[in-house]
């Protein structure tokens, strides 16, 4: 029998203490964490729950944006995916099948739904052969954004495996809207986050933390596979709404504007048009719209401008900042409109060439007021240089907010670029060349001249309100920025202004004209530069009109700029720059029930028998009736009236004086054929006359001696003529109205 070795019997009884050994630290170790519930530190409780706990997103609605009325700009609206399930092992029971049992048929009723065909989709559906562990499938963007409707008749179509996953969009219900005034906004977030919104752009960009709000979410328990255990813990955090955003836009005068907009760019293809609607006793916003746009949903067009124009762009403006010099040198008490100046050219320095009027070579000695009608860039440097002070003038820009930004409530806002070291910088600052200013610098400073000298601080924002409770959040009110000039100065200057619209002379005359309103304005045209030069085609030029209406007491400031329209005459530029303002003043004002002016019905009476009176008195009695009286002649008493005693005559209406002794030839420019008659006969002239409308050329010159049977020929031009650029002036290509 063999004999046991001494070592086996030392190892089996070394492995039977080593296995005791491990079998009572186990049995510790159990009865250490049934007694503390902890192991290796951690609680065991909590790691269960957070195995068997879910959580779920509760997304937050963004806020609603809603026009000045409560009409609804942007808001949050359900929308849904399509997907396909494609993996076989989601059915369970063949007779409910949970995935694409038959992609052909699916990829038929599907292409009747969403924009893709019929083979694109059945492509889509195959995928899976290329790829054996795919799960699901979605179609690009003809699959998102399915409407409820639309998801209602794929689901009746019950086909097995199409199924829809919720989201929100955003909504602009008006389309290109003030697209840059409201912006856009952005999804971001990876696959294991939830989706996050973000503005981009516009008010949904600078008001990103009032819109946003915060997202809920849900804890619950759930089995091993995911389901909620009807017995299981739930844990709901509300989510909070984000808040609303109330504008100062006003949906209809806005819709306006678009209107207007687009019209122009049909027909005059600009590059660029900015325009702005707003109230100068508030400073509220109502309507800003610009060209090119783009569509808040699809982006489309975002790409040829992410800039509010408005906001983000300034430009020289143009004459539209004589405005604001003549604000300036009417509150200092140092403009006098009877006054007469030598218009053309000035030179500033002996060194500095000269600067011309945008005719090159002006229309001789005329009146201050006539150099505000014609845009005279002559009579705006003699009133910055001589009349002001270069210094004085300087403190006005500052106290018109044109040296720096308004503070307006929309982002990336930009501020001006004002050129103002040397002499001609000075001077060409004060008709609007060299320096650059934005859009809303200008209707801020013009506030100032439409609300008696109060200057307004722009804002597009309203009040901020509560989703949830409708309690008013943040609410803006009337901002007076500064007061520039004196009530009495402003109406005196609005009047004056009102004249660019009404005179003959005017460069807003035939143009700005609203029936029923009176407007005053200021029309601008901008040079565009380029490489260190300026443009020299007939449209390369920014065209402008800064406006008010009623004329007496403004409720709306209208400006517009169009930038290189497509015309064949640099004098055609008022024409789209009319094109949106006319109809947006008018339509708005309409809309506001702003009553039009009294219309005066013109009063006839029978002329007096004015012969052998003195011509002077027979002047005054013509003229204490409403005529417009016009002698001829040298001598002292009247010969001869036109028309004659007894007729009737409306007021307003010319009424030749002709005397006895030598007669010197009056000015026709502007008069009616009618009127140019009536002289003609009185002084016993043969008139020839070529076109309709009224007086621009005139054979005899205004003072030459004339005798009975001279041969007067008139040249006569409508308004629409004078528009299209019939016998236009030559004018110097560098020098700009």
């Amino acid at each position: 029998m063999p004999k046991k070795q001494p070592n086996i019997n030392r190892g089996a009884v070394g492995l039977f203490f080593l296995f005791s050994l491990l079998f009572f630290a186990i049995l510790y170790h159990f009865f250490v964490i049934g007694i503390t519930g902890e192991a290796a530190g951690q609680p065991l409780a909590a790691k269960a729950e957070q195995k068997h706990m879910r959580h779920s997103t509760i997304e937050a609605a963004r806020g609603t944006i809603k026009d000045r009325t409560g009409e609804i700009i942007a808001e949050d609206t359900a929308s849904y995916s399509l997907i396909a399930i494609l993996d076989k092992k989601m059915t369970t029971n063949p007779d409910n099948p949970k995935h694409v049992v038959d992609p052909e048929k699916t990829a038929v009723i599907l292409s009747k739904y969403i924009d893709l065909s019929e083979s694109e989709i059945l492509r889509i559906l195959s995928k899976k052969k290329e790829n054996p562990k795919l799960f699901q499938v979605e179609f690009g963007k003809a699959g998102k954004d399915i409407s409820f409707q639309t998801k209602r008749q794929i689901e009746a179509e019950k086909l097995p495996g199409i199924t829809f996953k919720k989201e929100s969009k955003r909504y602009y219900p008006n389309g290109v809207f003030a697209s840059h005034v409201v912006g856009f906004v952005e999804k971001a977030g990876g696959e294991n986050t939830a989706a996050k919104t973000f503005g981009k752009l516009g008010i949904e960009k600078s008001m990103d933390k009032y819109l946003k709000g915060e997202n809920g979410k849900i804890d619950f328990e759930s089995d091993l596979w995911g389901y909620l255990l009807p017995s299981g813990k739930e844990l709901v955090t509300p989510a909070k709404n984000g808040n609303d955003i109330y504008l100062t836009l006003d949906r209809k005068i806005q819709t306006f504007l678009e209107d207007a907009l687009n019209k122009t760019v049909e027909e005059y293809k600009p590059k660029k048009i900015i325009a702005i609607v707003a109230n100068p006793k508030t400073g509220e916003i109502l309507a800003m719209g610009q060209r090119p746009s783009f569509h808040p949903k699809t982006r489309d067009g975002i790409e040829k401008s992410w800039h509010n124009e408005a906001i983000e762009y300034p430009f020289e403006p143009g004459s539209t900042m004589k405005i604001f010099t003549l604000a300036a040198a009417v509150n200092e008490g140092v403009f006098n409109p009877e006054e007469k100046y030598k218009s053309g050219s000035y030179k500033v320095t002996e060194r500095d060439k000269a600067i011309k009027d945008h005719n090159g070579k002006g229309w001789g000695s005329i009146s201050y007021l006539e150099g505000v009608q014609r845009s005279s860039n002559v009579a705006f440097a003699k009133i910055a240089k001589e009349k002001l002070g270069f210094e004085k003038f300087r403190d006005y820009l500052t106290k018109f907010g044109l040296d720096r930004p308004t503070g307006i409530d929309l982002p990336d806002e930009a501020t001006s670029k004002l050129r103002y070291e040397w002499p001609i910088e000075k001077i060409t600052t004060s008709y609007g060349q060299g320096t650059a200013v934005t859009a809303i610098q200008q209707i801020q400073a013009a506030t100032a001249i439409a609300n008696d000298g109060k200057m307004m601080k722009p804002h597009v924002i309203k009040k901020v309100v509560d989703h949830d409770t409708g309690e008013t959040i943040l609410e803006k009110e009337p901002e007076v920025v500064s007061q520039p000039i004196t009530p009495e100065a402003a109406k005196k200057v609005r009047a004056i202004l009102e004249t660019v619209i009404t005179s003959p002379k005017g460069t807003g005359h035939n143009r700005y004209n609203i029936e029923g309103y009176r407007v005053a304005g200021k029309t601008g045209t901008a040079e565009m530069s380029q490489g260190g030069g300026y443009l020299k085609g007939p449209g390369d030029y920014i065209f402008s009109f800064l406006g008010m209406a009623p004329a007496d007491d403004p409720k709306l400031i209208v400006y517009v700029a169009v930038q290189q329209p497509d015309i064949d005459s640099y004098f055609k530029g008022s024409l789209p720059v009319s094109m949106v303002f006319n109809p947006v003043m008018k339509n708005s004002l309409q809309y506001m029930n702003i009553k039009p002016s009294s219309l005066v019905v013109a009063k006839t009476e029978a002329l007096p028998d004015l012969a052998g009176k003195p011509s002077a008195e027979a002047a005054k009695i013509l003229e204490a009736k409403g005529f417009n009286a016009v002698v001829i002649g040298k001598g002292g008493a009247v010969a001869a009236q036109i028309p004659a005693p007894g007729e009737t005559v409306m007021e307003g209406e010319k009424v030749i004086l002709r005397t006895s002794g030598d007669a010197a030839m009056p000015d026709l420019t502007g008069w009616s054929l009618r009127d140019a008659l009536k002289a003609a006969n009185a002084a016993k002239l043969h008139l020839n006359f070529k076109g309709s409308g009224y007086v621009v050329k005139q054979s005899i010159t205004k003072g030459t001696e004339i005798k009975s049977g001279d041969r007067l020929t008139i040249e006569l031009e409508t308004p629409l003529d004078s528009l299209n650029g019939t016998n236009e002036e030559e004018r110097d290509p560098e020098i700009k109205e």
